[in-house]
C-alpha cells in the first residue's frame, strides 16, 4: 500500500494512496460532516455537505468520493467550505418536516445533530411547499415516512449491498425524486426481510420500528392480565447505552429490576429457551448427522434470514433446522408449561418479548406461530374468534429504554435483581447467541457430549468468535471431522446459500445471522455504526458466558425439569408440536410476499 505526503489545513501527513479525503481526514482526527457516507460502502454523495476546498480545484470536493493525490492540499475549515456547507444543510432543512419534539429521532438524528454543530440555529429559508406522501406503515415490524427523507441513499445502500435484498431503490427525477418499494406498494408487499438494518442507517427519522409501547402500557394496566417479559441476550450489552453507560456495560440485573418496576409480573429470560433451542436443534443436527439426514442444517433462529431463504432460495428450506427461535419457543413454553404449572389461564398470559430485532416483530405475528392456542383449542374448548398469537409484543432495545424513562426510572442508579424462575435460568451457553457464531458454538458443547458420552474440557471455541462475515473451522468430535460455517449479514448468508443450492457445501452445519456482527448489531439496538461499539458489545456478551455456574445448555435445571414433567424428551413428539415449525417458498409475484 503506497503512502503518499499530503497537506491538510497547512499540515503535512503521509496518508494511504487508496484513501479518500475524508478517510484521510478521519485517521489523522479531523471530523468532516456527512448525511449520506457509509464506512465500506459506496458513497452516493448526495448530501454535499462534506465539501472541502483544494488547491488548484476551481469548485468545492465532495470529500466522500474525492481520492488523495500525491502533494494534494486540502483545506476543511474555510470560510468558502463552512459557507457551501450552511447553505446545503439550510436547503435540506427547508424541505424537512418541524416536529422534531415528537420525532422518534429527536435524540439520534443526525440532521439535527450535523444542523446544531455547524451552527444553524434560525430557519433562514422559507419552507419548500410540497405534497404531503403517506406513511408507509404496510410492514409489522417498520414505518417509513417519505417526508423526512433526505435521499441520503444510505438505506438503498446497506440494503443492496450489506443484505443484497434490494426492497427499496431511488425512483423518480428532480423534485420528484423519492426512495420507495417496487411499483410504492408498500415494505410488506416486497422482498423486505424486516431486519430493520435501513432503520440503523437513517440519519433522521424517515424510517423506524414499529412501536408497539402503546399496546404494552394497556396490557400493564388491565388488571385481567398476566403480563410477563423476556429480555434476548443482545439486550443486556446494548441498553445501558441508552441511559449513557459505556458500550458493552452489561446492565443484566438493572434490566430486570427496571422491568418489574415498570409493571411486569414477572421478567424472564430468553436465555431459557436458547438452552432449550439447543437441545432440540443440537439433538435435530446429531440426527441428520446419524440416520443421513439432509445435510449442510442451516441455523433458523434468526426471522429475518429465514424470510430471505423464502424468497431468494426456496429450493434449500430443507436444509433449515424446524426449531423454532428462542422467542417463539419461550412463547408457547410460557402458555403452555408454566401456564399449566401454575394454573394459568393462557388467555389471560401476555408475552412481551424484548429483542435487539424488528424482523422478531414479523416471526411473532407469522400464522403459525400459534401454537399453545392449537394446544388448548379443545381442552378449553376455544373458537377461531379466541385465537391468541404464542408472542403478543415485541419491542425492540430502544422501545424498552423509552419505556423504562417514561416510567420515571433511574436506571443507572438501580441496584439489581435476578430474574424469575423457572424461565429465568440459564447457561453461559444461551448467553452467547447474542454474538455471531455463538448458537453454533453453544450446540457443537451439546452436540459433542451426547455424541462422545464425554465431557468437552475445552468450552471456548475460538475459531467461531470474531466479527468476520464469513467464518469456517473444522471441529474433530473423537474422530468425526465436523465442518462448520458461520455468516453475518445477508450478502455473506447468500455465498454459502450459493453453495448449498449447487450441491457444492462442504459444511455439515451453517449458521446464519441476519445482521453484521449477529444480534449485537440487531436493527431494534441502540444507534451505532462504531464497529469498536459492537465489539465491546461482544466481549461483554462472552464475559457473561464465563461467569455462569453452568455453560452447556444440557446442564439447565429448568430446562430438564421442563422435559422431566412435560416434554418428555428432544424431538419428542410434544416437542415437535410446540417447539418446532415449517416454512415455505412465498409465491412469485412482482413483490414475492404470500406464501405458495
Amino acid at each position: 500500500m503506497e503512502k503518499i505526503n499530503i497537506k491538510i489545513n497547512g499540515r503535512e501527513y503521509k496518508v494511504s494512496s487508496e484513501l479518500t479525503i475524508l478517510e484521510a481526514c478521519q485517521e489523522i482526527g479531523i471530523d468532516i460532516p456527512t448525511l449520506c457516507y457509509l464506512k465500506d460502502l459506496k458513497s452516493e454523495a448526495a448530501c454535499s455537505i462534506c465539501l472541502v476546498e483544494v488547491k488548484g480545484a476551481k469548485a468545492l470536493m465532495r470529500s466522500c468520493v474525492t481520492p488523495v493525490n500525491k502533494g494534494m492540499e486540502v483545506y476543511t475549515n474555510t470560510e468558502r467550505v463552512r459557507i457551501a456547507r450552511r447553505v446545503n444543510l439550510e436547503l435540506l432543512l427547508a424541505g424537512h418536516p418541524k416536529d422534531c419534539l415528537v420525532c422518534d429521532r429527536s435524540d439520534t438524528c443526525e440532521l439535527r445533530k450535523i444542523s446544531f454543530d455547524l451552527g444553524i440555529r434560525e430557519a433562514r429559508f422559507p419552507k419548500v411547499s410540497k405534497v404531503e406522501l403517506p406513511l408507509d406503515t404496510t410492514s409489522v415490524s417498520i414505518v417509513r415516512d417519505p417526508n423526512k427523507c433526505i435521499l441520503c441513499g444510505r438505506c438503498v445502500s446497506v440494503c443492496s449491498s450489506v443484505q443484497s435484498v434490494k426492497a427499496i431503490d431511488f425512483t423518480g427525477r428532480g423534485k420528484n425524486s423519492k426512495i420507495t418499494t417496487f411499483f410504492d406498494e408498500g415494505l410488506s408487499n416486497s422482498v423486505c426481510v424486516n431486519c430493520g438494518q435501513c432503520v440503523m442507517v437513517c440519519p433522521t427519522g424517515a424510517i423506524t420500528e414499529q412501536n408497539e409501547t402503546e399496546g404494552v402500557w394497556k396490557a400493564l394496566s388491565c388488571p385481567d392480565k398476566f403480563v410477563i417479559t423476556e429480555v434476548a441476550p443482545a439486550v443486556r450489552a446494548a441498553i445501558g447505552e441508552e441511559f449513557g453507560l459505556t458500550a458493552g456495560t452489561l446492565v443484566t440485573s438493572k434490566l430486570v429490576e427496571a422491568l418489574r418496576k415498570v409493571g411486569f409480573a414477572k421478567v424472564f429470560d430468553t436465555q431459557f429457551s436458547a438452552d432449550l433451542t439447543i437441545m432440540e436443534e443440537g439433538y435435530e443436527l446429531i440426527s441428520r448427522i446419524k440416520n443421513k439426514g439432509v445435510l449442510p442444517m442451516i441455523t433458523s433462529c434468526s426471522p429475518g434470514w429465514i424470510k430471505f431463504a423464502e424468497h431468494f432460495f426456496p429450493g434449500i428450506l430443507a436444509h433449515i433446522s424446524t426449531c423454532k427461535s428462542p422467542q417463539q419457543m419461550f412463547g408457547a413454553v410460557a402458555k403452555t408449561y408454566y401456564a399449566k404449572k401454575y394454573n394459568i389461564d393462557p388467555r389471560k398470559i401476555v408475552v412481551v418479548s424484548i429483542m435487539p430485532c424488528t424482523a422478531k416483530k414479523f416471526e411473532a405475528k407469522r400464522p403459525e406461530m400459534k401454537s399453545a392456542f392449537n394446544y388448548w383449542k379443545n381442552e378449553l374448548k376455544l373458537e377461531n374468534k379466541d385465537e391468541f398469537p404464542d408472542v403478543d409484543y415485541v419491542l425492540t432495545t430502544r422501545e424498552a429504554a423509552r419505556m423504562i424513562r417514561e416510567a420515571g426510572i433511574n436506571f443507572a442508579s438501580l441496584k439489581g435483581e435476578d430474574f424469575d424462575e423457572p424461565l429465568g435460568i440459564s447457561t453461559g451457553a444461551a448467553v452467547i447467541f447474542g454474538a455471531t457464531g455463538g448458537v453454533m458454538e453453544a450446540a457443537l458443547r451439546t452436540a459433542y457430549e451426547v455424541l462422545t458420552g464425554k465431557e468437552l474440557e475445552k468450552l471456548d471455541f475460538v475459531s467461531l468468535r470474531g466479527l468476520q462475515g464469513i467464518k469456517t473451522a473444522e471441529i474433530d468430535i473423537e474422530g468425526l471431522k465436523l465442518k462448520v460455517a458461520i455468516a453475518s449479514s445477508l450478502s455473506n448468508a447468500r455465498k454459502l446459500l450459493e453453495e448449498v443450492e449447487s450441491c457444492k457445501s462442504p459444511y455439515a452445519f451453517i449458521e446464519i445471522m441476519t445482521c453484521p456482527g449477529g444480534c449485537l448489531g440487531g436493527g431494534g439496538q441502540p444507534f451505532s455504526l462504531n464497529e469498536e461499539t459492537k465489539q465491546k458489545r461482544m466481549e461483554a456478551i462472552y464475559q457473561e458466558d464465563k461467569n455462569k455456574a453452568l455453560r452447556k445448555s444440557h446442564q439447565n435445571p429448568a430446562v430438564k425439569a421442563l422435559y422431566k414433567d412435560f416434554l418428555k424428551e428432544p424431538l419428542g413428539e410434544k416437542s415437535h408440536y410446540l417447539l418446532h415449525t415449517h416454512y415455505a417458498k412465498r409465491k412469485e409475484t412482482p413483490y414475492g410476499t404470500e406464501k405458495a
